[in-house]
């Protein structure tokens, strides 16, 4: 079995580079069926489906997406920004960023037009990978691919900041806003609120609040809500209902999640009655209850194990015909996972796709993380299938239990996809996980996972 993943993953490392080498820059273009069009049949052309976007998206593999890509010029057709841009997108969301970053310079070096919310996505995609320093420097590099900037970029990339927790760094570009030409909105603020909020900072979060004001920018519901969210979650419930009134003074409405954030304060203080009161008081208000409300009376009836009382709010939404997104049914399927009741909790993953609610990413890991626990690695492994298929990706955590239990029960080739699967995504253990994953695959047999440690620091 040794020999067998030690061979799988140096494939998998030859198989990464030749896809890579995939994508040949192009300087030349010869004539071809593509370009005899009169310019009136050219023009008619461009409104048409363009083949290759068509095709790419259908592509789930980001190295067969790149083989397309040489096929088509091959095949004498022009790439034009639109294929570029479905090119980069596929590339991103594998996070392919080395052949992203190849196309990036190709498009700048030919000047090539790009639009704003290809650098958005590209941003926001960087944040997913904890890669902030590349989106700072691409957010940069805009001017230089003949792209504006709006507002839209600034915020983009301060909220990516603040939620892969580089707050100095958000804190930063924020002061020099006025300097590069924005005027921060609402939602500029509203982003800076939110960091120092989840750094717990009250004050600072006031201060900017005030300074909102100062510059008569006038503060969102969503600002309120982030302001009342640190007093509910800290259990200050006085002072958060007297921001609440407040709120409703200046003449902002509360909606769902102001009211969420009241019932979440109500029950972490221990007073779920007052909780569930609210949700019909607010309905009284006008404002209509959403999953949101509900979802914040199932997380607390799931952290005291009352899993029965989860289920049936559920089915009083259904009643209520308000429909159960994805965020409700993962509180059950995870309290269900919790307790080691993973086959209730699939049945749940199947009502929910037979309702018409797809299930996230967080909803697969759950429920592998689920069946891991339970030592059915059978069925984590259909669910990684299935996973894997909806173009989710699990955790390293995630992956590093499957390769565990699929160890300790010798099941070499479910390794070796993992694995593969594991390099496709760029997602690797470092030289000390391996060790620690092996010595626990192999239990008290220290002499034959010493010896696996050994071969495995020899590949890195």
């Amino acid at each position: 079995m040794t020999q067998k993943l030690i061979k799988g993953s140096r494939l998998l490392v030859f198989h990464r580079n030749v896809c890579l080498i995939h994508f040949q820059l192009l300087s030349t273009h010869r004539p071809n069926e593509f370009d005899r069009v009169s310019p009136h049949k050219q023009h008619q052309k461009l409104r048409e489906p363009i083949p290759f976007v068509t095709d790419v998206k259908e592509v789930k593999d980001p190295c067969e997406a790149l083989a397309l890509f040489e096929d088509y010029h091959e095949r004498g057709f022009k790439h034009h920004y639109p294929s570029y841009s479905s090119l980069i997108y596929k590339l991103a969301r594998s996070r392919r960023f080395e052949a992203v970053e190849m196309i990036l310079d190709h498009l700048q070096n030919r000047n090539i037009h790009c639009n704003e919310t290809l650098f958005v996505a590209l941003i926001q995609h960087y944040g997913k990978a904890h890669l902030v320093e590349r989106g700072i420097d691409l957010f940069h590099r805009m001017p230089s691919f003949n792209c504006f900037r709006s507002r839209q970029s600034l915020n983009v990339l301060l909220n990516t900041l603040v939620d892969c927790d580089q707050f100095s760094k958000a804190s930063e570009i924020f002061q020099q806003a006025y300097e590069m030409g924005f005027r921060p909105n609402s939602v500029t603020y509203n982003i800076m609120i939110k960091g120092w909020i989840k750094k717990g900072e009250w004050e600072q979060a006031c201060n900017l609040f005030n300074e909102m004001l100062e510059k008569r920018v006038r503060p969102s519901v969503v600002t309120y809500n982030s302001l009342l969210g640190l007093l509910c979650r800290n259990g200050e419930m006085d002072t958060a209902l007297c921001l609440f009134e407040n709120m409703i003074q200046k003449g902002h409405h509360p909606n769902a999640v102001t009211y969420a954030l009241l019932m979440e304060g109500w029950c972490l203080t221990g007073k779920y009655k007052e909780a569930k009161k609210l949700m019909f008081d607010m309905e009284f208000h006008g404002c209509k209850p959403r999953p949101v409300n509900y979802g914040v009376l199932m997380t607390h009836l799931g952290k005291t194990g009352n899993i029965d009382e989860v289920e049936s709010l559920l089915n009083e939404m259904k009643k209520r015909r308000l429909k159960p997104d994805v965020v409700t049914y993962n509180i059950l399927v995870n309290y269900l996972c919790k307790e080691g009741r993973v086959g209730d909790a699939y049945k749940v993953l199947v009502k929910m796709q037979v309702g018409g609610c797809n299930p996230n990413a967080a909803t697969y890991r759950m429920m592998i993380d689920g069946f891991c626990n339970a030592g059915d690695f059978d069925g984590a492994m259909k669910v990684l299938n299935s996973m894997l298929m909806s173009g989710h990706c699990p955790r390293l955590q995630t992956f590093a239990s499957l390769i565990v239990g699929l160890l300790r029960g010798e099941n070499s080739d479910y390794v070796c996809f993992v694995l593969e699967e594991m390099e496709k995504r760029q997602m690797r253990f470092d030289a000390e996980t391996w060790r620690t994953l092996v010595m626990d695959a192999c239990g008290q047999d220290v002499e034959i996972g010493s010896r696996i440690s050994e071969l495995i620091s020899s590949l890195h």
